[in-house]
């Protein structure tokens, strides 16, 4: 039995979940957008990463496992080869293949693993992920020297032009911790390989390793989904608070007893849903008519690239490339629709926050759900100072509906959750977010622009590709009309 350092990794958050990826993968959930754009976004970190050792060879996989176990060994043995990208080894039934391994002037190694992360992240696995490769490589007979991680500096400025890689990442070395975790990785490497060998999945009960680091693809198959009157699906309801009741017997919010202790947003949805009825604060109207017209119900959408891609960007800053706006000129008048889309892989920021002044006008409240538009409109105003003027005075008219529905409605479809993809189809049923061509942030990520003032004919899964990073949820400002 042969299994790769990603399945070892998988391993450690779950065996169960290191059986299923071996045995059954067809039962996996398919990754989504995001997760897509996770992957893809790791590749080109790890790309770049290759111009820190420049000058290598890669080992290239299509050939088959042995072709690339017999390439790797004749670059090691060459000694004009400075790096090698992708080499593959195999040793005591681990297969790894190093993001960069680079040759020292005194013949020995050094490893390099690359992560898109910002920081060591030991709750991700990495130090477990580098001591894999380490105990194979050394093990296998190669001299290694040093065993590092490679991740994102989240302080480094773009200037504009091609990234500075020595700056843009920043190199731990970790051989004395990897050395110090072989024999813990002796005990979990003879678990895998046990579980591996028996005729079923062992049985382990769900819990936080379900999502924790990642969501398990199979984590649907151990998590049936939960009756709408659960108990997790109180507001902010805490671990500890969930083990009490389920400790007396309780997992449904009818049976909640009245002294236990709750918060006032918990009670009051646990009687919404014992009462099947919505509640709606007396101050609501009090706090609907601080909204002056006419109304810009306004929404954008971002990217937060790793790699920043222009001056004075940093990574994963949030990169606005759309933006929507609704406008209502008087109570009861049609919705005006105006919308910025970027067109094209150039900086879109000027002219994003340009056409936005344009739309917004000078007067009446700018309706938005939650703090989002604000800090995008800071950092533009940081990026563009000459606009910081106008910037303000647009965030001085923003109204922010999201804690109005927090502090006074509650609808029992809420779930728990104040996020729109909840509030909208429970408040207003024939809305809502099934069968939108765009239905969340992730499928919104694109490069198509419209003039402003013009709906966008463009179909979002041809927006995906150039920009093609995480972004945020769609139709926001549509959402707050309704």
């Amino acid at each position: 039995m042969r299994i790769s350092k990603s399945k070892f990794v998988a391993g450690v958050q779950c065996l169960k979940r290191l059986y299923l990826q071996v045995h059954e993968p067809q039962l996996a959930a398919e990754p989504d957008a995001a997760t897509e754009a996770i992957i893809q976004q790791g590749r080109e970190v790890g790309l770049l990463a290759r111009q820190l050792c420049p000058g290598g060879v890669e080992v290239d996989g299509a050939g088959g496992l042995g072709q690339a176990l017999r390439n790797t060994r004749e670059l090691v043995a060459n000694p004009e080869v400075p790096a090698i990208y992708e080499a593959t080894f195999e040793h005591g039934g681990v297969l790894v293949r190093v993001d960069v391994l680079q040759r020292r002037r005194d013949g020995r190694w050094r490893l390099v693993e690359v992560k898109s992360s910002t920081d060591l992240r030991e709750d991700h696995y990495h130090l477990e992920d580098v001591a894999i490769q380490y105990r194979v490589l050394s093990r296998g007979g190669l001299d290694v020297a040093s065993a590092c991680l490679a991740h994102i500096n989240r302080d480094y400025v773009c200037r504009g032009g091609s990234i500075d890689v020595r700056r843009f990442f920043r190199i731990r070395n970790l051989t004395r911790r990897v050395e110090r975790l072989q024999p813990k990785l002796t005990f979990q490497l003879r678990a895998e390989l046990t579980v591996l060998a028996m005729p079923k999945a062992p049985d382990i009960a769900p819990g936080r390793h379900c999502t924790d680091p990642v969501t398990c693809e199979f984590c649907d198959r151990c998590n049936p989904p939960r009756p709408d009157d659960h108990i997790g699906y109180l507001p902010r309801i805490h671990a500890s608070a969930m083990e009490e009741l389920e400790e007396i017997g309780v997992e449904s919010i009818h049976d909640i007893p009245d002294d236990f202790e709750l918060s006032e947003i918990q009670r009051r949805a646990t009687t919404c849903v014992q009462t099947g009825e919505p509640w709606f604060s007396p101050e609501l109207g009090e706090a609907l008519s601080m909204l002056n017209y006419p109304l810009c119900l306004m929404d954008f959408e971002t990217v937060n690239p790793a790699i920043p891609r222009f001056a004075g960007m940093r990574p994963y800053d949030q990169l606005p490339f759309q933006w929507s706006v609704h406008v209502m000129r008087k109570p009861g008048a049609e919705l005006e629709h105006y919308e910025f889309v970027a067109t094209d892989t150039t900086d879109p920021r000027r002219e994003f926050i340009t056409s936005l002044c344009s739309a917004l006008g000078k007067r009446g409240s700018i309706v938005v759900y939650s703090a989002f538009e604000s800090q995008r409109l800071s950092e533009l105003a940081a990026w563009l100072p000459e606009f910081a003027g106008r910037i303000k005075k647009i965030q001085r008219r923003l109204w922010d509906l999201l804690p109005v529905i927090r502090n006074h409605v509650y609808h029992p479809r809420f779930a728990g959750s104040f996020s729109l993809k909840y509030v909208l189809p429970a408040l207003v049923p024939d809305m809502t977010y099934e069968g939108m061509p765009v239905a969340n942030g992730q499928d919104c990520q694109g490069r198509s622009k419209t003039r402003p003032r013009q709906r966008s004919k463009s179909r979002p899964e041809e927006l995906i590709k150039d920009w093609g990073l995480s972004g945020r949820r769609a139709s926001g400002a549509e959402a707050c009309a309704a």
